[in-house]
């Protein structure tokens, strides 16, 4: 059940219509055109697609979708995360019956379980038979992963990966130190991924294998050109296009995400229309500093 997940990977939004429906038809024009641009892989119904907010049948929906329309091209790792881990089993057992390629599992948000807890999650999620990137991302869950944690997580057979998005340099550093390095070029290696568009360079720069983004929704040509680049050991370039996008990776998270990435999307045209609630609409101040960057990139292309 071994696999490699690298290079740059959209975490796709989920586009609604203004009545608040999904926008089933977006979210396939969305598929398409990210396949078209390049993009490695996709990433649906994440934190950035909304997920806390759609209902299961949207979600299977989207699934299908993104399975059928990305047929086999570029490898999907679907979102099943949950505080419940009776909920969550079910997810990757959905995921991996539906054709996805491996299944993106959070740290249980609320809860905050302790470690044989959080062992004892990872494990169910990995006995699904299907491929798990751990998504470690504390300041939605509460829980941080450690890097003496993530080792024991990561033995367990099934785990393929980490979404690092500690926004610690130093703990993705030990990820790929302690794990990551001394699979590498095995039949089982562990891959770590950035959950932060800002600390992609940084990250492959240490050895990473590649990024999560939320970006490259609206440009992700130019996402898969900086990771390559990076991974190609071309850091000049690489800087050059992280300096490029920098103020859009600033400005994608004025707001709390996906608000700001779903209205640069409107302003660019491509199919996106509003979030739901709890989420409301950007602040009028906010979205004239991120649509003068939008602007600002559209001039460049």
């Amino acid at each position: 059940m071994s696999a490699e997940f690298k290079g740059a990977y959209t975490a796709l939004i989920t586009p609604m219509k203004e009545n608040g429906d999904v926008d089933y038809d977006g979210f396939r024009r969305l598929v398409a055109w990210q396949i078209g641009e390049g993009i490695d892989g996709l990433v649906p119904l994440g934190t950035t697609g909304e997920t806390p907010t759609l209902d299961d049948n949207e979600e299977e929906q989207l699934i299908r979708i993104a399975v059928e329309e990305s047929a086999g091209r570029v490898p999907l790792i679907v979102g099943a995360g949950s505080n419940s881990t009776r909920h969550m089993e079910g997810y990757v057992k959905r995921a991996r019956d539906l054709g996805a390629a491996a299944a993106l599992v959070v740290t249980p948000y609320y809860n905050k379980p302790n470690d044989s807890g959080l062992i004892r999650h990872f494990e169910t999620a990995a006995a699904a038979g299907i491929p798990i990137i751990i998504y470690n991302i504390a300041g939605r869950t509460g829980r941080n992963i450690p890097p003496p944690l993530m080792e024991r997580l990561a033995a367990i057979p099934g785990i393929a990966g980490v979404k690092e998005a500690s926004g610690d340099v130093n703990q993705m550093a030990a990820v790929i130190a302690r794990i990551a390095r001394p699979r590498k070029n095995t039949a089982n290696p562990f891959q770590v991924l950035s959950g932060d568009d800002s600390l992609t360079l940084p990250l492959l720069a240490l050895g990473g294998d590649g990024l999560i983004s939320v970006i490259s929704n609206l440009v992700p040509k130019k996402t898969k050109a900086l990771v390559k680049a990076a991974m190609d050991g071309d850091f000049e370039e690489a800087r050059r296009l992280h300096y490029e996008l920098l103020p859009l990776m600033e400005h994608a998270f004025i707001e709390t995400n996906p608000v700001p990435i779903k209205a640069a999307m409107n302003r660019a045209g491509l199919p996106a229309g509003p979030v739901r609630l709890p989420l409301g609409p950007l602040a009028r101040e906010s979205e004239t500093k991120l649509f003068a960057v939008v602007d600002g990139l559209a001039k460049k292309r």
